[in-house]
């Protein structure tokens, strides 16, 4: 009877746990649902709230006219885009088509989806355009209301480098205002997490919102201290690339204050393996993958 009674109290005591952990796990889309639809769009943003995800994932960039797009880089991309005339956008121009020197309105003529992604075979090819990032945001918005889902966060990212200022991208802190503005207007603060490589983004960021979450994106192997004595504070979150990552520095992370949510987990597998080491979140081009382990 006692051993029975053992077995019943483990039992509650590891749903309990399983509970916990699935109400704070954050399952993030990347550009949408990128790995099925064309990245960055509507069609794929909704697509990932279909499959489930906690937190849409993009990447924003500035216009000419001050608008904020989203958009991977701050061109268009030659593996997907093609020009207002149809033809396919070379490798050798596709940074010739800068669009912090178009206005939102040329931005439209270029399309993103038609020819699909040579290195995503499952994605559905459709005619699609970069959306403005107020659009993007009304359109998942709606689209939850209409289908009674819970409030959807957002994990935008700010696509600038030191040697893109005032080519490719606008200063850290006019991008920042910029995007503060339109994330107030919205009124969604409250649900997004800025992240970003380049941390004079985030610095400038905080000082207009210091509530609003941030991550620390990383490629390569750092000390965490290194970003934190640079930011000057410490991110609610790391994020780095998944293959950086062990229990061991998970552990660190964690002691450090910080929720750790790497990029770009593409596989079953790779996602359970970073759910027993004990990550928070993960972000992944297929949502309908990651579903299986909610």
């Amino acid at each position: 009877m006692r051993y029975l009674l053992t077995l019943f109290l483990t039992a509650l005591i590891f749903i309990s746990c399983s509970m916990e952990q699935s109400d704070t796990f954050d399952l993030q889309g990347h550009r949408g649902a990128r790995g099925l639809v064309p990245e960055n769009t509507i069609p794929s943003f909704i697509k990932a709230v279909d499959l489930g995800v906690d937190t849409v994932e993009f990447d924003v960039v500035v216009t000419a006219d001050g608008k904020i797009l989203v958009s991977h880089e701050p061109w268009f991309n030659h593996l997907f885009s093609s020009k207002p005339n149809g033809e396919p956008v070379t490798e050798a121009e596709e940074m010739d088509f800068n669009i912090f020197e178009m206005t939102y309105d040329e931005t439209r003529e270029y399309d993103v989806g038609k020819r699909g992604n040579p290195n995503f075979p499952e994605q559905v090819a459709m005619e699609v355009a970069k959306p403005l990032m107020k659009d993007a945001i009304r359109a998942v918005e709606e689209y939850a209301a209409e289908n009674d889902l819970p409030p959807l966060h957002y994990n935008i990212e700010t696509k600038s480098r030191p040697e893109w200022y005032g080519e490719y991208v606008p200063g850290p802190e006019e991008f920042s205002r910029l995007l503060f503005e339109e994330l107030n207007e919205l009124g969604v603060l409250d649900r997004v997490i800025i992240q970003s490589f380049d941390p004079s983004t985030l610095i400038a960021f905080r000082q207009l919102a210091p509530e609003v979450k941030q991550a620390m994106l990383v490629s390569n192997n750092v000390l965490p201290e290194m970003y934190i004595n640079l930011l000057g504070y410490t991110p609610d979150i790391w994020s780095p690339d998944y293959r950086l990552l062990d229990a061991e520095s998970v552990s660190q992370l964690h002691s450090k204050g910080m929720k750790v949510i790497p990029w770009t987990v593409n596989t079953v597998e790779e996602m359970r393996e970073l759910l027993e080491i004990g990550v928070d979140g993960l972000i992944t081009d297929y949502p309908d993958s990651a579903a299986v382990l909610r």
